[in-house]
């Protein structure tokens, strides 16, 4: 079995478990990386294959022994109640954990100085649900893994459950491994958060579906706006740093979006001009959905912010003073309506899809550190849920692929040309 796939442990689980429940899942269960024929046929016999998630017959904590606590960092997503929720209720009703922390404003929460934990039950989470963003609060920015490992050390802290994106995980890994040296029998296990939906080897990420759904609302906005002006544009920025798949799946989900850029696919200015000076003379209004990340060549990025990200340039405002600019100058006038919905996003509650989804990859994250696994994060692959070491979820993003099935549907949905170089 590929070593990259193998999720460590804790050490052996020799406890039995007291769920009431016979759907266990063993640990010679395992899912396809690849479930093609072709794939198969290649591995022969061994085929790359991920540990299947759910509840073990063993596990590593005794039943009611560990203490708990659960962090979220980085921007806000829909569906981070829910996952808070998920993971109280599973540890409290299925493995009888009465110690559950809910650290603040994320990782500053893992540090002496930082502030006190919020302590958790039944009764707390009961409806944060119904409410966006996070009780917990949230936080960019690295602290030091020695002090964070020393936190959950001296708090008595045996299961960490991370709740964020690639730079929490990186994060978290880190912890992991500073654990790892000390020998320490403490459990990091993620639960990967991206509105972008860029988490490798995840087919979806929670908060996606909620955010393909909510930007329905900024879209039709832009098209009555475009359709109720002569030569009227309407353009929408939405999520999508590295990758645009909120933009590609909003764009299919309206229908009314004439052209969509993306940071996977490369433009020049004149061919989106020439594209556009077309659309107008035949249509009189246009609709464009542009990926935040999209033409950063052009918006100047520069710097970092306090997680390490790269700083983007605002593609939407440029994109609004260009198309001004341009048809001015060759004397079609147009009436340009910017919206960037992105915060009413982010800060909503989770769709009912994405609520059942948030409380699936939480309860795998606990069964998964009630059986002593760590440096791990949960996701979903063909269809099932799975564990997938946090090096191998961190070690590339997920991106559009530009040659694919869901590519073309975008350019046959909106008419635009494949290539704008």
């Amino acid at each position: 079995m590929a070593g990259e796939f193998d999720v460590k442990t804790l050490g052996a689980a020799r406890f039995d478990s007291t769920a009431e429940t016979t759907l266990f899942v063993g640990d010679e269960d395992r899912v396809l990386v690849d479930a093609t024929i072709k794939s198969c046929r290649a591995c022969k016999s061994n085929p790359p294959s991920l540990e299947k998630a759910g509840p073990r017959r063993k596990v590593f904590f005794p039943f009611g022994s560990a203490r708990a606590a659960i962090v979220t960092c980085g921007g806000l997503c829909p569906g981070l109640n829910d996952v808070i929720r998920a993971i109280v209720m599973v540890l409290w009703y299925r493995y009888g954990i009465r110690n559950v922390l809910g650290l603040r404003y994320g990782f500053e929460g893992l540090v002496p100085a930082g502030p006190k934990p919020l302590e958790l039950n039944p009764d707390v989470v009961a409806d944060i649900h119904r409410n966006g963003g996070t009780i917990l609060g949230t936080s960019r920015g690295a602290q030091t893994p020695t002090v964070m490992a020393d936190f959950l050390v001296s708090n008595n802290i045996n299961i960490l459950f991370a709740v964020g994106g690639d730079g929490t995980q990186k994060g978290a890994l880190a912890i992991a491994r500073e654990i790892e040296k000390r020998r320490l029998p403490i459990s990091v296990i993620g639960i990967p958060k991206t509105i972008d939906n860029d988490i490798a080897f995840t087919e979806r990420s929670f908060g996606f579906e909620t955010a393909v759904e909510e930007s329905q609302t900024a879209i039709d906005g832009a098209h009555m706006e475009a359709k109720g002006v002569h030569n009227g544009i309407g353009l929408v920025k939405l999520m999508g740093r590295e990758s645009g798949f909120v933009a590609a799946y909003a764009t299919l989900a309206s229908s009314d979006v004439n052209l969509v850029l993306v940071p996977e696919s490369p433009f020049f200015m004149e061919k989106v001009m020439a594209f556009l000076e077309d659309r107008l003379r035949r249509k009189a209004h246009a609709v464009i959905v542009v990926a935040e990340g999209a033409g950063q060549d052009l918006a100047l990025t520069t710097g970092t912010d306090a997680s390490g990200n790269r700083l983007l340039g605002d593609i939407g405002l440029y994109l609004k003073a260009a198309f001004s600019d341009h048809f001015r100058r060759v004397g079609l006038p147009v009436a340009v309506k910017y919206i960037d919905p992105s915060y009413l996003i982010r800060s909503v509650a989770a769709n009912a899809d994405d609520s059942v989804f948030c409380f699936q990859l939480a309860a795998n994250a606990v069964h998964a550190a009630m059986s002593g696994r760590t440096a791990m994060v949960t996701g979903l692959w063909n269809g099932q849920f799975v564990h997938i070491p946090t090096e191998l979820a961190i070690s590339t993003r997920k991106r559009i692929d530009t040659a694919s099935l869901l590519w073309q549907s975008v350019l046959d949905n909106t008419g635009q040309p494949k290539d704008l170089l």
